[in-house]
């Protein structure tokens, strides 16, 4: 059965280092949450504080409403995934998984039921008798995502799980870690400094950064919707355009303003709302070209706003550097923030 998780007010010093600051969270019965943001922004110090690894300065942990802040972790009943494999290496894959139920002295039959069934969950069958040092990475992985579900966990904790994989088997793995949680309907928290894995994995994002939560919410929400210039910048591509910019263009009032790559429209000929600019340089980035666009305006100097266009749109419209354009930066795709 899956659980509720709620941390209230939880700061964690070290020293006199402040690892998180008064910290407010609510998760959800078999949400997936992703906790993101640079290194040293308290996202693995949080996770630590749940599996109950680490105890709080101040604040309250509760899991399903009961207090579990001084819990020592095997009364948490959580499974855990790490970087590192950590797989014991003269055990076969299959005694890697049965470990932990080894321990709770289950029955062999119970054990080869489970274990099988995980197996295949994972799509390793024919790897059980394999040892750690005759598998892939990725291979490693699957098997210590089966470990971490072999003891029926009520919630799962991921760190940084797949950051040590190659691109490939990367986006491979988020998408049967993805299919196996909603299987089991499990809560499942994942740290991780990826934006690309938090916004293709989880339900819910919870963005930290110096200690505090800066924002949560859903993909959509966080990348459409950033509350401050941090998120709009960590999540995503942006252009930020100062207070003084903003105004000569008529982009309104805020401290700063700001808008996607992609919702600036860029075309050779002008319009009343555009803005000329030369190119400056282009990349190919796979599915679109980023244009770097220089704006210039002869009292407040050069703005450079960086523009994605589709590939086929790119291929049609040739776009060279040095070329004149006009770029349109549509109103309802302006976010203002009040503070820089």
């Amino acid at each position: 059965m899956s659980v509720s998780l709620k941390i209230s007010g939880v700061s964690k010093v070290f020293e006199k280092n402040v690892a998180l600051n008064n910290v407010n969270l609510q998760i959800r019965a078999g949400e997936f949450v992703c906790l993101l943001g640079p290194s040293g922004c308290g996202k693995s110090t949080l996770l630590r504080l749940i599996a109950g690894l680490d105890r709080p300065s101040d604040g309250r942990i509760y899991i399903n409403d009961r207090d579990v802040t001084n819990l020592p972790p095997a009364r948490r009943n959580f499974g855990i995934m790490f970087q590192s494999y950590a797989l014991f290496p003269n055990l076969s894959a299959f005694e890697n998984v049965a470990y932990g139920l080894r321990n709770k002295k289950i029955k062999n039959k119970d054990i080869e039921e489970r274990v099988g069934r995980l197996f295949e969950m994972i799509k390793l069958t024919n790897a059980k008798d394999r040892l750690p040092s005759q598998m892939s990475g990725g291979e490693q992985q699957r098997v210590a995502l089966a470990r971490a579900l072999a003891t029926e966990p009520d919630f799962l904790l991921l760190d940084e799980p797949l950051s040590a994989l190659d691109a490939k088997v990367r986006i491979s793995l988020r998408k049967e870690i993805c299919s196996i949680q909603k299987e089991l309907g499990l809560t499942t928290i994942m740290v991780t400094h990826d934006q690309d894995e938090a916004l293709t994995m989880a339900d819910r994002i919870i963005v930290m950064n110096k200690a505090v939560v800066m924002q949560e919410g859903t993909p959509e929400e966080i990348y459409e919707h950033p509350e401050n210039p941090f998120v709009a910048d960590f999540i995503g591509s942006i252009n930020f355009i100062d207070r003084e910019k903003s105004r000569v263009y008529n982009l309104g009032n805020y401290e700063r303003v700001a808008i996607r790559p992609e919702k600036i429209e860029i075309e050779r000929t002008a319009d009343k709302e555009s803005l000329r600019g030369k190119i400056a340089d282009i990349e190919f980035r796979g599915f679109y070209n980023r244009v770097s666009v220089q704006v210039s305006h002869v009292v407040y100097g050069d703005m450079v706003l960086y523009v994605d266009v589709p590939f086929q749109a790119a291929k049609e419209k040739k776009f060279k550097v040095g070329e004149i354009v006009y770029v349109n930066m549509p109103k309802e795709e302006l976010l203002g923030f009040e503070s820089a």
